[in-house]
């Protein structure tokens, strides 16, 4: 649906409702019910208004709050019941100058205080201020949740300003976790909202939402990089705010058709452009709603709402499948799908559907009568467009229009043991009818000789179909008046009233055999759809879930059609060529030519499907195109993913090699170099060298061959990666445990800060692999952050625990991340760093990251806010431990997505670069 102009920023729309008359609580199952209020009578009910806000931190509080400011200037008696500022200086000097009750402590413990009930209701102000509505109250509280405090503040008379977030609205509880991967433990009915006096939508852009939690305005410092990696991500936050402008768009929209209901106001009332199409099922139809669909995108992407009216007698109808098409193919052009049963009277049931809509546009298809046929039925659309009123009303042309009445087609859809039957019965019925009323000729009239002909007809129409019938009746009739009717035995018709009874004999028997046979040609062809449709999807099956699925595929062609080998020929010479190669059979090929095929579907023009061992009927040749698409998918599919692996095996390996070559060599002769040169000193005896120098050079071929050793290191972890022979061995271990030894001997980690919360849970880790990965990422930032100072940060959330490596360096473009852990690869050489000219071959990150997906985690790049790179190594948390929620109040993170966990082998920590 579309959404209504709403004002952006702090304040979205406001709407109005009835309010409730009856004080809502919760039973055994936590929903809402309504019950007498233990409140005295009041004159009135307080008025319930709601910010509603779209996330967490866009200023529900703050809007409350300069309401109630606002509410105190203009003589308002405000009390503010409970606010949580949680922190928020701004929020909080909003609440200086208006009088607060004082919280009251449950069960004695300190810290666990909240809205004292009690005392607002005896100070019995005009408006008090109740944040948090979806809150839940601390046990030994009068009412389970705080919305229900403020229920008994509305049965009191008192006015009430309140907030809740859209995540909370219990109808939308599983699609908020969907969307963010968190479950919200506290929700309110929908109905306690939608029954508010007003509500405000209160909005900001993800962008400014964003900028607002990186300034420090909504969470503490530490808790900012967890939440904007997590559950305030963009995506999430689009997701929210178009989940809250939609929700209270329907909102409007019910306020609008409830008002409209009690005024019994039936004229359209253009406040949005909604746009409804009729659909017969015809061949026609899909060409008007393509058209339908077309206008109510130029309409400003008005709704759009596709109806097929059913007439009420069931006898006509589209035909089988073109209702299943028709609601498929509105789903894909945006529109939603109606069916009304309309009894005879079609027009009037369309418009009644339009303007219980409230359309703005009604949309049909012009008329399929010829110009003579619409002199005596003027049709639907003529109606349509005589009773619409202020309905716009779009008659779209198409193929069929003015092409005459279709008459019915009255070939027999009977199976030939009914047949058979019928003819039977057309003999035998009428005699035993002529029997009947000789024997019965003293006690019966002719009247009940008349009902048994009658009978009889009807009963052979009825199994028999058209043909009996109508035999049936013509020759009843004779018999009749042969036999029963003045003069008797002979074939004199003496009054009109005989002629008339034959004929209306004969036309029962048409029309009772039309409905027979229309029924059972509708059998017939309803079960050949399911078997069809029965067959396409065991077909499609196969093709989705299937590796290698064409010879598959063709099997099942072979056994559904009974044939006796079914194959995929295409032609390898050209269009020219004669030549045709067997791509993939089932059974034994006896043909390599389509012309030679008793079943030949062209799936291209050198790609043919082909069957041997009997012709099929056109039926089953049309399924078998389908088929044939299917199999061409396959083929394609089949052969992208062969060219694909192969293709990423060349560029992989080239890749390998020349960075190898680029790189490994450099890296490995610089250390070399340096030993040899400090070696050939030391050996030099015509050298008189100071024990000063002497150990300076010993600490040189020292130090090259530490860094020759991490290079050889990374190396061969980065080749026992790649052939899967690392097998981490898997225990729980905190990561301010790991943090502290893998800082130990790293050049520059006096830069290093580590803020560890020591509560966190344990992950389940290899401890030497994680050791080697939090040292890897750690030296890369210490080679690439140019000098800025690297925090060591944790966070836990939804059975995950993730650290983060943060620095303020220069940071990473984003197109440049994948970059990051790809190995051989260095970014930013000419960056400035204080290591040593920032040496490695790019294997450091590679290798972290294989070490983290053997043991079953994630290893992702991210901004820092206000400028730098965050490294983020995330792994599941121990089972059964208690995570706990990093977000304040209102909101919580969403995990980031597990990675899938190759294996690997644990190893001696080491250094490396790879930025």
């Amino acid at each position: 649906m579309s959404v209504p102009d709403v004002r952006r920023g702090l304040v979205g729309p406001v709407f109005q409702a009835r309010p409730p008359s009856r004080l809502l609580t919760t039973g055994e199952d936590g929903r809402p019910r309504a019950r007498e209020s233990t409140i005295d009578a009041v004159s009135r009910r307080g008025e319930l208004r709601i910010h509603l806000g779209a996330a967490p931190g866009v200023g529900k509080t703050y809007a409350m709050l300069g309401e109630a400011r606002r509410r105190v200037e203009r003589g308002t008696d405000v009390v503010v019941g409970i606010v949580e500022t949680h922190g928020r200086s701004k929020t909080a000097d909003l609440l200086h100058g208006l009088e607060i009750v004082p919280r009251r402590c449950v069960g004695g413990h300190p810290g666990l205080d909240e809205l004292d009930l009690d005392a607002v209701l005896a100070r019995r102000p005009e408006v008090a201020l109740i944040d948090e509505l979806a809150h839940t109250n601390a046990p030994g509280s009068r009412n389970r949740k705080r919305w229900q405090d403020v229920e008994e503040l509305l049965e009191a008379g008192i006015d009430v300003l309140t907030t809740v977030n859209v995540q909370h609205l219990e109808s939308l509880n599983d699609v908020v976790e969907r969307i963010t991967g968190v479950r919200q433990q506290e929700t309110v009915p929908d109905e306690v909202v939608r029954k508010a006096a007003q509500i405000e939508l209160i909005d900001i852009t993800p962008e400014a939402l964003r900028r607002r939690m990186a300034h420090g305005n909504i969470y503490a410092a530490e808790k900012v990089d967890a939440a904007l990696a997590n559950y305030f991500r963009p995506g999430n936050l689009i997701a929210l705010r178009e989940l809250a402008l939609l929700w209270v768009a329907d909102e409007v929209d019910v306020a609008l058709q409830r008002y409209r209901s009690e005024k019994e106001i039936s004229d359209t009332w253009e406040t949005r452009e909604r746009v409804v199409v009729a659909l017969t099922g015809d061949k026609e139809s899909e060409t008007v709603l393509r058209r339908a669909a077309r206008i109510a995108k130029h309409a400003g992407a008005a709704d759009l709402l596709a109806v097929h009216v059913l007439r009420g007698d069931g006898l006509a109808g589209p035909p089988v499948g073109a209702v299943a098409r028709l609601r498929t193919l509105a789903e894909d052009v945006g529109a939603s799908f109606h069916t009304v049963v309309g009894g005879e009277d079609v027009p009037a049931a369309l418009l009644d559907f339009a303007r219980g809509a409230n359309a703005t546009q009604l949309v049909l298809g012009t008329s399929r009568r010829s110009r003579l046929a619409r002199v005596f039925v003027e049709g639907i659309g003529a109606r349509v467009v005589q009773d619409s009123g202020s309905i716009d009303v779009h008659m779209v042309t198409h193929d069929g229009a003015g092409r005459g009445l279709r008459l019915p087609a009255f070939h027999s859809g009977l199976p030939a043991s009914r047949k058979v039957l019928g003819w039977v019965l057309a003999a035998l019925m009428p005699l035993a009818a002529t029997g009947a009323g000789i024997v019965l000729r003293g006690v019966v009239g002719m009247s009940t000789d008349v009902v048994l002909f009658f009978l009889a007809t009807v009963v052979v129409a009825m199994v028999g179909g058209l043909g009996p019938a109508v035999v049936a009746a013509v020759v009843g009739g004779v018999l009749l008046n042969f036999f029963l009717t003045p003069p008797l035995y002979s074939f004199t018709i003496a009054t009109a009233e005989n002629l008339l009874a034959i004929a209306a004999m004969v036309v029962v028997a048409v029309l009772v055999a039309i409905v027979v046979d229309r029924a059972a040609r509708r059998a017939q062809q309803a079960a050949r759809a399911r078997a069809e449709g029965a067959l396409l999807a065991s077909f499609a099956r196969t093709v989705l879930t299937r590796s290698d699925p064409l010879p598959r595929l063709l099997e099942k062609v072979r056994e559904a059609f009974g044939l006796h080998s079914v194959a995929l020929l295409e032609r390898t010479g050209g269009s020219a060529s004669d030549e045709w190669t067997c791509v993939t059979s089932s059974g034994p090929v006896g043909c390599m030519a389509p012309e030679e095929a008793e079943v030949d579907v062209e799936i291209e023009d050198d790609l043919h499907l082909i069957g041997s061992g009997r012709s099929l009927p056109a039926a089953d040749r049309r399924l078998l195109e389908v088929v044939g698409g299917q199999a061409l998918l396959a083929l394609r599919s089949q052969r992208a993913a062969a060219e694909a692996d192969d293709s990423r095996r060349r560029a992989h390996a080239t890749e390998t090699r020349s960075a190898l070559l680029s790189t490994v060599g450099h890296d490995l002769r610089s250390p070399l170099t340096s030993i040899k040169a400090a070696a050939g000193s030391l050996r030099d005896t015509s050298l008189q060298l100071p024990p000063a120098d002497r150990l300076e050079l010993m600490a040189t071929i020292e130090e090259s061959a530490d860094r020759l050793t991490g290079l050889v290191d990374n190396l061969l972890d980065s080749a026992r990666l790649a052939s899967g022979t690392v097998t981490p061995l898997l225990a729980p271990i905190g990561y301010d445990e790991v943090a502290g030894r893998a800082l130990v001997g790293l050049p520059g980690a006096d830069r290093v800060t580590v803020d560890i919360d020591e509560t966190l849970p344990d992950v389940l880790a290899d401890s030497g692999l994680l050791e080697r990965v939090v040292a890897n990422a750690v030296d890369n930032a210490l080679r690439y952050a140019g000098g800025a100072p690297i925090v060591l940060r944790a966070s836990a959330h939804a059975n995950r625990v993730e650290l983060r490596i943060v620095d303020s360096g220069p940071g990473v473009p984003r197109h440049q991340r994948d970059a990051l852990f790809a190995p051989f690869r260095r970014l930013g050489s000419a960056l400035p760093s204080d290591r040593d000219g920032a040496t490695g071959v790019g294997l450091g990150l590679s290798v972290a990251r294989g070490l983290t997906e053997t043991m079953d985690g994630t290893l992702s790049a991210e901004d820092t806010p206000g400028g730098g790179l965050t490294v983020v190594v995330s792994l599941p948390a121990v089972p059964g431990a208690a995570v706990p929620d990093p977000a304040p109040a209102e909101a919580a993170q969403a995990p980031g997505p597990p990675a899938p966990s190759p294996a690997g082998s644990p190893s001696v920590p080491s250094r490396g670069g790879a930025r």
